[in-house]
């Protein structure tokens, strides 16, 4: 009898643990993840803590990996790498050492899920093994990976990067940023662009590399289309975006140039474009006012973001900053789902989530249909008519290398400029939505810092480090 009050007890035992389990496994937010939001929101400057700031809140921001593949086999006008950066040899052992050691001290000190980019050089350059190995191991730390390209590779080698050597898919889902602009030189179809609607064939023969792979071997994907913006290029954004919404992407980002990276590749001013002047090229390409003040992203002079979709050819917003029901609904999100992670989270167990996070919360329940109810309406019969078709579209405003420099020198000193050029500078690098991560030095780093600071003395290493040769390089000597 008592050993089967035992088995009873010991069964007992086993349910309860299995019980706390899933209790903590379906919080709506992971306890890790709202103690690392709670850690961005603390290191933002008060002017970045706005109601629609996401920072902390909904996301840590995105992260990026550095010094694992600077090599590109395109030139492009302007370039943010330093000038050793097409001395470096592509190596893929190097390059997967280095994302694991990066995106172990990304998941330790950022929490359990984020974005992430593979971003160097060019990554088509990586052997396609390396590549998809990456990737992975950037999923090992709860990333969701993308890579950054120029998207002047063959089917071939997307198909390569996707299968595993038994001809099956070892990545079940892609993310894949496409940088394509006539400010780039070397692309095979189109070597010297002299416009944009030269390079409308690239771009539809990259998204079509994707649908053909979810067709052939049922591969999901996701696809951003990014361009440099300078004076040369900038009225041509309305024709690109027109041409371009189309094709399969659901991100349309643009960034104007800075003056950053390689000073030989630098071939106008970069200066001479504000923020405002591009995006409304943007918004005259969408055909509409694009709000993009309803939810941000670090920064408002840094990053400029409007989320939606087309129905047609029309474009309607998810928040409108002009209706209070909308702004209701943000903030509601943000007060009681904004640290449930949607992304990467398998759906029956996003489903639970959200509905323990909605029971608990019923007025937030009731604001959501107002808000859904309203942009039903906005929409109209287009819903029944036309397939939605999510598109972003983004702006990022890097600082010129020399405004971060200063500012980024006293901030290491841990001192608050009082110029207010240079002081703005550093509300900037503080609120940075894009980090790099430096484990070594036990740090994260803004991307402009990254490019701007640091980049010249990590690629003359890496020179040394990763040869074109065998030869080693020899160094400059005094006496």
């Amino acid at each position: 009898m008592g050993a089967a009050v035992d088995r009873r007890s010991s069964g007992e035992r086993r349910w309860w643990r299995a019980l706390r389990r899933w209790e903590r496994a379906t919080r709506p937010v992971d306890p890790e993840l709202a103690a690392a939001l709670a850690r961005r929101w603390a290191e933002l400057p008060e002017r970045a803590r706005t109601p629609a700031q996401l920072l902390g809140r909904n996301a840590v921001g995105c992260e990026g990996t550095h010094g694992v593949f600077p090599r590109c086999n395109l030139t492009c006008t302007p370039c943010y790498h330093s000038a050793d950066a097409n001395k470096v040899r592509v190596d893929g052992a190097h390059t997967v050492a280095e994302v694991r050691r990066q995106l172990a001290y990304l998941r330790r000190v950022r929490g359990p899920r984020g974005h992430a980019q593979l971003i160097g050089g060019e990554v088509s350059l990586l052997p396609p093994d390396d590549h998809a190995a990456a990737l992975q191991v950037m999923r090992e730390y709860g990333r969701e990976p993308m890579s950054m390209t120029h998207g002047d590779f063959d089917y071939d080698y997307l198909r390569a990067v996707a299968l595993g050597p038994d001809g099956r898919p070892r990545l079940r889902r892609l993310s894949f940023a496409a940088h394509i602009d006539s400010l780039m030189r070397g692309r095979r179809a189109a070597p010297r662009p002299r416009t944009e609607a030269e390079l409308a064939p690239a771009r539809r023969e990259f998204a079509a590399m994707f649908r053909r792979l979810r067709r052939e071997h049922g591969v999901r994907s996701y696809l951003a289309h990014n361009m440099t913006v300078t004076p040369r290029n900038v009225g041509q954004l309305a024709e690109v975006i027109r041409e371009t919404r189309t094709m399969g992407y659901a991100m349309m980002s643009f960034q104007p140039a800075a003056a950053v990276g390689d000073e030989r590749r630098w071939k106008e001013n970069y200066r001479a474009l504000t923020g405002d002047q591009v995006w409304t090229e943007i918004e005259r390409g969408a055909g509409t006012r694009l709000p993009w003040r309803a939810l941000q992203m670090g920064d408002e002079r840094c990053n400029r973001t409007a989320f939606g979709f087309y129905l047609g050819d029309r474009w309607f917003p998810l928040i409108d900053d002009r209706r209070p029901v909308d702004l209701a609904a943000r903030d509601a999100f943000l007060r009681h789902l904004g640290g449930v992670n949607v992304g990467g989270t398998p759906p029956r167990l996003l489903a639970v989530r959200l509905l323990r996070a909605l029971v608990s919360h019923p007025a937030a329940t009731w604001t959501g249909l107002r808000w859904a109810a309203g942009l039903a309406r906005r929409t109209g019969f287009r819903l029944l008519t036309h397939r939605i078709r999510p598109m972003t579209f983004v702006m990022h405003s890097f600082i010129h290398a020399d405004r971060v420099r200063p500012a980024w020198t006293l901030l290491e000193q841990g001192v608050r400029s009082d110029d207010p050029e240079t002081r703005g500078v550093q509300e900037r690098l503080l609120a940075c939505s894009y980090a790099m991560a430096h484990p070594d030095q036990d740090r994260l780093v803004p991307a402009c810092v990254q490019h701007a600071v640091l980049d010249p003395g990590a690629n003359a290493a890496l020179r040394r480090l990763l040869p074109l040769s065998c030869r080693p390089v020899r160094t400059e000597t005094s006496g």
